[in-house]
């Protein structure tokens, strides 16, 4: 069955929206366009039509009338966002309000609606992830990825082969990691660069991962597995825009910096996976068995994996994938001949 969707549009005229509809090809016998910025009138519209799906484009642009302050303000945005989610709930109507952000990244508003998703991504970059900052009724891990094309937004089925495409091979200072997405796994290369400094102190810089997490691993490596970065520069990357936040992704870092300060490449079918602790040790992580599985349908011959980890997991269960389980930082190091 057909649903019909209502859109409403408070920032540009329903012509704009038309043009935009025929370049992306949408159908347009289900979709009913209004051009409207009060509250009271669109909510009245809802009440009539009692659509399948409300569209509200955007909640900075609509306006309370009983509201003196001007549209876009904390107190307008808190009241218009308040009276569509009483008419959503009152007939039961999903409703999706687009809203802006401000210069931090932040809602520019209080979030106060049910469920709040993110696009994210990096602006230079053609893809983009839908995630969950709060959800009521589900898991916040979730996300969906989408590649902006011009027919419009395109559903990535394999993320993994999209983050590994163009991957260097035979060059140092790459390593792959496995990051758990909610419930999904994707597979993200690991880029490190490692090269001698001429400043008295040495630059740092990390994209998609965390600043001070990176100068944790570089006092282990120089501690624990003796490789002196005291006098480099390093420079860590993550490919294809996302953010590793998860200290799975610790192993996979450090045997990338230290592949690129020894200068010999880690074997393009490897993947590491597991947290480094300050003792040199490397602890166990959760969901290794899905990793793995990713790991194995992504076409992976061996995976570097806790040792204790190990202990729980058959490795019958991932034929073709050879699991090397290692205790310290130093032996996951040699295990991939990095020596």
């Amino acid at each position: 069955k057909t649903k019909n969707v209502l859109y409403v549009t408070g920032e540009e005229s329903v012509r704009q929206i038309k043009l935009r509809a025929v370049r992306l090809n949408v159908p347009e016998d289900n979709i009913s366009l209004v051009a409207e910025s009060d509250v009271d009138e669109i909510c009245g519209l809802i009440e009539s039509m009692k659509p399948d799906l409300v569209v509200i484009d955007s909640i900075q642009t609509m306006r309370c009338t009983d509201i003196s302050s001007s549209s876009g303000t904390v107190s307008q945005v808190k009241e218009s966002s308040a009276r569509f989610l009483n008419v959503a709930k009152t007939l039961e109507i999903p409703t999706f309000i687009v809203g802006h952000v401000n210069k931090d990244g932040a809602i520019a508003g209080p979030k106060v609606l049910d469920t709040v998703l993110y696009f994210e991504g990096d602006k230079t970059l053609p893809y983009r992830v839908l995630r969950a900052v709060k959800n009521r009724y589900g898991s916040t891990n979730e996300i969906g990825m989408f590649d902006m094309t011009g027919r419009g937004l395109a559903q990535i089925e394999n993320p993994s082969q999209v983050m590994l495409e163009g991957r260097p091979i035979g060059i140092s200072g790459t390593c792959v990691a496995c990051v758990m997405e909610g419930t999904r796994p994707v597979l993200s290369e690991i880029q490190a660069l490692a090269t001698k400094t001429s400043f008295p102190s040495p630059r740092r810089t990390a994209s998609g991962f965390d600043y001070n997490r990176m100068y944790l691993l570089l006092a282990v490596l120089e501690k624990r597995a003796g490789y002196a970065f005291y006098n480099q520069d390093v420079y860590i990357n993550i490919i294809g825009g996302l953010k590793l936040d998860e200290t799975a992704c610790d192993l996979p870092v450090c045997i990338a910096l230290a592949s690129s300060l020894l200068d010999l490449p880690v074997d393009e079918k490897t993947i590491a996976i597991g947290e480094v602790g300050l003792g040199g040790e490397v602890r166990s992580v959760t969901h290794l068995e899905t990793r793995l599985r990713e790991a194995q349908r992504v076409g992976f011959d061996t995976a570097i994996v806790p040792k204790h980890n190990l202990k729980m997991i058959d490795p019958s269960q991932f034929p073709g994938l050879k699991l090397v389980g290692v205790s310290y930082l130093r032996e996951a190091i040699n295990a991939i001949k990095l020596k």
